[in-house]
């Protein structure tokens, strides 16, 4: 399973295994980390799953798509590189290693 690093605005890191086919925002779900709400629990609906993708990753991602786009335009400071929507995020092998960090706040 990819070991995904999720880090708190406060700085708490969470290393946790997330199996494939699972979305970033699953793997913060089922393990309790603090800072992903999801509130519309992955539907792209919302911008309360937003993280900054760590600047390493940022091109080892899939493109955001349009939808991704304009849901960022309602997230928390959105950083027009670094901030994606982590249920858009399907963990695959390739994302082993992965750090996202949490904003302030979700909105």
């Amino acid at each position: 399973m990819p070991l995904i690093t999720y880090i708190e605005h406060n700085g708490t890191k969470h290393e946790v295994d997330v199996p494939n086919g699972l979305t970033v925002m699953e793997g913060a779900r089922d393990n309790n980390i603090p800072g992903i709400e999801a509130d519309c629990g992955g539907a792209c609906a919302c911008s309360t799953c937003h993280v900054y993708v760590d600047e390493n990753w940022v091109d080892r991602l899939p493109a955001k798509d349009p939808m991704e786009e304009d849901m960022l335009d309602f997230a928390w400071q959105p950083d027009p590189v670094k901030s994606r929507l982590t249920c858009q995020l399907r963990v695959t092998d390739d994302l082993n290693g992965l750090v996202v960090r949490m904003p302030e706040k979700q909105i």
